[in-house]
């Protein structure tokens, strides 16, 4: 997978006719530009989010772009979600809300999908028409492509972040066209036109969650700044210090999470005594999960959304989860073991592609709700069972998290964006 040796920059031109995989090899001082490499204000737009799947690695970059380029200017477009503007705002960074929609399930809704998505397009394109934009970004998801294809209309350059081992609709349809794309598995460029140009650069964790690490004595410093080593040092497990599970259903929730796992974590009883239970549960399904819980005599923490995540992994003994490409990165980043359950229903089964790589590894357990006989809280509860009382099997499966963990995907993304910005301005 090594390119030969030679331009940097030639590594980054596109060839057609050609797939190209180039690995990540990006950390000798020759590739790292200096801000005087810019002789006019680099204008960077991060193009997409709608979840925190898409979001927070955009974010990431971002963060990373403002702190090597203090001169920067950051502009996140996306579909005008409250949870978008929320994120972006708190962030420090200027948003603009574009029209778009996700492709129709009804055939009622083609025509409102075909005149918001030209009308995003339109306007994407009259704000670069109106600013010297240096890159565009897109994160992935229906909010990515108006200013993506705005961008390639009016040969701005274009990079695209993968979070998933296959490829969303988003990307498939701007790669080829795309300066890069930069994927966090290594199998996602079989789904990519041939005519694209792909980097494994691993998935850009959020912003501030490594520094967090750093702070909390989870992870040591390193010369990039965010970047962990290439040992994580986990809390002591102390005789007296009790274990935590977490739940987690994305940004958003999940209901069947919601309803299952605490039914589950009910039927494994007495040996979860020396645990505790935190669940997040999103911002719709807050009550009901708080009142199952109460139901079933179960102490839990639930909450509608974990804001300092890196505190609450850096405590985790085991995770129960969707499979979603961010949350697998961030839980990789912090060495924690997971029992994996893929939404039956994503888009082209990319969760359980996801799940499928890190279950091979040996840093998960997978449940595939559409491969089990019986209740899926009856599976739930044997899995809970046997890793809530294997110490040494979890400790193995966050070795292999360990392994799995990209930490420099943060800098290489970000330093991409400043090679192919620079040779713009």
């Amino acid at each position: 997978m090594n390119e030969e040796s030679g331009s940097r920059g030639a590594r980054l031109k596109a060839v057609a006719g050609t797939s190209r995989r180039i690995a990540v090899g990006m950390h000798d001082s020759s590739f790292i530009l200096h801000p005087s490499s810019f002789l006019i204000q680099p204008h960077v737009v991060f193009a997409g989010g709608g979840t925190g799947g898409h979001l927070f690695p955009g974010l990431a970059v971002a963060e990373r772009l403002a702190v090597d380029l203090p001169h920067v200017r950051i502009t996140f477009v996306g579909s005008g979600r409250d949870f978008e503007r929320r994120h972006v705002a708190a962030a420090g960074f200027d948003y603009l809300p574009l029209r778009c929609r996700p492709l129709p399930r009804r055939l009622r809704d083609v025509f409102p999908f075909v005149s918001h998505n030209l009308s995003g397009y339109r306007q994407a394109g009259r704000f670069l028409s109106g600013q010297r934009v240096s890159a565009v970004v897109g994160l992935g998801g229906y909010g990515s492509v108006p200013m993506g294809r705005a961008a390639i209309r009016r040969n701005v350059p274009l990079i695209l972040l993968e979070q998933n081992a296959v490829p969303g609709r988003a990307t498939r349809w701007l790669a080829p066209a795309a300066t890069l794309v930069c994927t966090a598995f290594e199998q996602a460029h079989r789904y990519l036109s041939r005519r694209s140009v792909v980097r494994v650069t691993g998935n850009p964790i959020r912003p501030n969650f490594t520094r967090r690490l750093v702070a909390l004595g989870v992870l040591a410093g390193s010369g990039h700044g965010d970047a962990p080593p290439a040992s994580h040092v986990k809390p002591s497990n102390g005789a007296n210090r009790s274990h935590l599970l977490l739940v987690l259903g994305g940004s958003s929730g999940a209901r069947s999470l919601n309803q299952y796992v605490p039914l589950a974590l009910r039927k494994v009883g007495a040996r979860l005594r020396r645990w505790t239970l935190v669940h997040q549960s999103g911002p719709a399904d807050l009550g009901p999960t708080r009142q199952l819980y109460a139901k079933l005599g179960l102490p839990a923490t639930v909450v509608p959304f974990i804001a300092d995540m890196p505190r609450v992994l850096a405590r985790t003994d085991l995770a129960v989860c969707r499979a979603g490409g961010t949350t697998l990165a961030e839980l990789a980043a912090t060495a924690v073991p997971a029992i994996l359950l893929p939404y039956p229903y994503a888009a082209d089964d990319h969760q359980r592609k996801n799940a499928d790589v890190f279950t091979g590894s040996g840093g998960c357990l997978t449940l595939d709700e559409r491969e089990l006989s019986g209740r899926l809280d009856d599976h739930l509860a044997g899995a809970v069972t046997l890793l809530a009382g294997d110490a040494a099997k979890r400790a193995a499966m966050s070795e292999a998290m360990r392994r799995l963990a990209q930490p420099d995907a943060t800098w290489d993304v970000a330093t991409v964006v400043r090679q192919v910005a620079a040779r713009r301005m």
